[in-house]
C-alpha cells in the first residue's frame, strides 16, 4: 500500500480498512498500551521486585552466616572450654596471698643455692593490682660468677610459680665477679574479697 492510499483512509471507518493498516494501528495501540502500563504501573512494581530480590539475597546471606555459625558452634564451645582450662592452669601457677612469703623465700634460696651473695633483696612496699592478680616487684642485686648468675636466672624460670626477671643489668665487681641488678616480678591471684573490692571501684568512680 502506497503513502497516497494511506492518506485516503478514513479514521472514522477503521473497520473498512485493509488488513495491513488495521494491523499497523493495532500494533501502535499495543505499544502505547504497554508503554503506558510500564510508566504508570509496572515501573513501580519492577522496582519493588528488585527491592524484594535484594532483601532475599541479604536474608540468604544472613541465613548462610547463621548456618555456618551454628555448624561451628560446637568447635567454638570446645575452644572456650580449652581456653578456660588453660586459664585455670595458668591461674594455678599464681600463689595465693598466704603463699607469697614462701615464694619470696624460694627466690632467695635460688640465689643462695648457687652460692650468690645477695646485696639487695627489697620487695616493693605496695603491690600493683590487676584485674584478677596482684604484681609484686622485687629489686635484687646479687654478686657471683657468670655461670652461677646464669644458673640462678634459669632456676627462677623453673620455679613452680610465675616469676620473671626484668630490667637486668650486669656490671663487673671485685675479684672478677659480676653484679646482677634486676627487678624480679612475681604475681599472686586476688582472693574473693579483693576481687569484689576491685569490681566495686569502677562503679564508685562512675558515681563521682
Amino acid at each position: 500500500m502506497t503513502l497516497d492510499e494511506l492518506k485516503k483512509l478514513d479514521p472514522n471507518k477503521i473497520g473498512s480498512w485493509p488488513i495491513l493498516p488495521k494491523l499497523g494501528v493495532l500494533l501502535l495501540l499495543l505499544i502505547a498500551l504497554v508503554g503506558a502500563s510500564y510508566w504508570f504501573d509496572w515501573q513501580d512494581q519492577l522496582a519493588r521486585i528488585d527491592g524484594e530480590k535484594a532483601k532475599e539475597e541479604q536474608l540468604r546471606t544472613t541465613f548462610l552466616d547463621k548456618k555456618k555459625q551454628a555448624i561451628d558452634l560446637p568447635a567454638y564451645r570446645k575452644q572456650l572450654v580449652d581456653i578456660e582450662s588453660q586459664f585455670g592452669a595458668l591461674l594455678k601457677q599464681l600463689p595465693g596471698k598466704s603463699e607469697m612469703d614462701a615464694l619470696l623465700t624460694d627466690i632467695n634460696q635460688a640465689g643462695l643455692g648457687r652460692g650468690l651473695q645477695f646485696e639487695l633483696f627489697r620487695p616493693a612496699a605496695n603491690e600493683i593490682m590487676g584485674d584478677f592478680y596482684a604484681e609484686l616487684p622485687i629489686t635484687v642485686r646479687v654478686t657471683g660468677n657468670y655461670h652461677d648468675l646464669g644458673a640462678f636466672a634459669s632456676d627462677i624460670g623453673r620455679l613452680s610459680r610465675i616469676v620473671t626477671l626484668n630490667d637486668i643489668s650486669l656490671a663487673s665487681s671485685k675479684e672478677g665477679l659480676l653484679t646482677l641488678d634486676a627487678v624480679a616480678k612475681t604475681f599472686r591471684y586476688l582472693d574473693d574479697s579483693e576481687l569484689a573490692a576491685a569490681r566495686k571501684k569502677p562503679a564508685a568512680g562512675a558515681k563521682k
